[in-house]
């Protein structure tokens, strides 16, 4: 269990330092794009390749943003001590700004500003800006492909910020070539460019303010997670299922009901669950699980009996038949009573395994087994199910029912009930 720790602790810093890098190449990426696109826009008075600079200008900024953000969310201390996660979401939130705010100069310049484009550069500029479109397609889907297997946040809203980079630059291209024609629609492709970029910078606010205020994981997940947990056989029901993100991780909060009433054996069953959701569930961080014995006002015996339904079975697989009994607990009175065949009694191989799950789906509180299952394949299925087994000497069920509940009974787990 301590190396499964060290090992999720160690690939989350591995995945940090990654992202971390994966920034500063967006930075890169960005200086060079501002750097084509300011040149061409100056040379071809395109007004729309001046705006796409400003544009990718705040891609800049953003980028540097992200990188801080990765960096600073990785540090833990006393007085945050589940570490700084959710700056990657409010590095995220403060991308979408800069997104607002490219639009917004792009529309500035397109009413502002009356240059006219100037025809012999125009190869220049389309040939150009080909190159920054190619450059942008390439990273935002190497970026956006990290992210999303980093499940960084940031990188996500990064790639896609870079997305609109490109799109507004395939605009911005076919206003350039309309110049060709005689026709400018330069002004008319920046405007539009504006309208891509408005739309982006809702998606990564939403997300980012989704996080933030602690909105629930997705349903999806959360089906994930809370069938995991019924799976285990020692669980009798989820009180209380809760999910939320913090940066690119995971935290998830639940209240079961156990079986067992025994402390050892429910934190056992909560340690089992934890292991099993991070193997299952991708970026977990925490798992917090609260755990409560199951209150119950009667208990369910099961016996394995023979032929006759009368005398006690020796072999607990093998039994041709098994009396379940459920009994009130404050006065001993049978509440419900069936004797059931083995379901399983043809079957050759692993027939104790398979009747201890039968019988778990019975909802058995306790089992009868005259040579005990301890060591035994059935043994471990009830002790992990919190399943009480009695090893009895008594030879016929009659005998039973007179003891039921006895206090001196012989009890093969200490995991019992009162």
């Amino acid at each position: 269990m301590l190396g499964l720790k060290r090992y999720q602790t160690n690939k989350q810093a591995l995945d940090m330092e990654q992202s971390e890098k994966i920034g500063i190449y967006s930075v890169s990426i960005n200086l060079i794009l501002v750097g084509i696109k300011g040149a061409l826009g100056f040379f071809s008075g395109s007004v729309g390749l001046l705006a796409d600079a400003i544009h990718s200008l705040t891609d800049v900024i953003s980028s540097a943003t992200v990188v801080a953000g990765i960096r600073l969310s990785r540090r833990k201390s006393k007085s945050f001590p589940y570490g700084l996660y959710k700056l990657e979401n409010f590095v995220s939130l403060l991308s979408s700004i800069f997104i607002f705010v490219a639009g917004y100069e792009i529309l500035h310049t397109v009413f502002i500003n009356h240059q006219e484009l100037k025809v012999e550069h125009l190869p220049h500029a389309v040939g150009g800006i080909i190159v920054a479109i190619g450059i942008a397609f390439a990273f935002s889907r190497y970026e956006l492909h990290k992210g999303q297997a980093l499940n960084s946040p940031a990188l996500v809203a990064d790639a896609k910020h870079i997305k609109t980079d490109m799109l507004s630059s395939i605009v911005i291209f076919g206003g350039l070539l309309s110049g060709f024609f005689g026709v400018n629609l330069d002004k008319i492709a920046a405007g539009i460019v504006a309208l891509f970029i408005f739309k982006a910078g809702i998606e990564v606010f939403l997300n980012a303010i989704r996080v933030l205020l602690d909105a629930s994981l997705d349903f999806e997940t959360m089906d994930k997670i809370k069938a995991i947990i019924e799976k285990d056989p020692a669980v009798v029901s989820i009180k209380l299922l809760r999910g939320r993100n913090s940066g690119p991780f995971k935290f998830i909060e639940a209240e079961i009901i156990v079986r067992s009433r025994d402390l050892h054996k429910a934190h056992e069953t909560s340690q089992r669950i934890e292991n099993e959701i991070k193997s299952k569930i991708p970026h977990v961080d925490q798992v917090l699980i609260h755990y409560e014995p199951q209150e119950k006002e009667t208990m369910i015996y099961a016996i394995p009996l023979l032929e006759d339904k009368e005398h006690v079975s020796d072999h607990f697989g093998e039994a041709p038949f098994y009396y379940v009994v459920k009994i009130r607990r404050k006065d001993g009175l049978v509440v419900e009573e069936a004797c059931f065949k083995n379901p399983v009694g043809k079957q050759e191989k692993g027939k104790g395994i398979k009747v201890s799950k039968w019988l778990l789906e019975k909802g058995v509180d306790r089992v009868y087994s005259p040579k005990g299952l301890d060591g035994k394949g059935p043994g471990y299925v009830f002790s992990d199910a919190g399943v009480e087994v009695i090893q009895m000497h008594e030879k016929t069920l009659q005998e039973i029912m007179k003891h039921l509940g006895n206090k001196s009974e012989t009890r093969e787990s200490s995991n019992t009930e009162s």
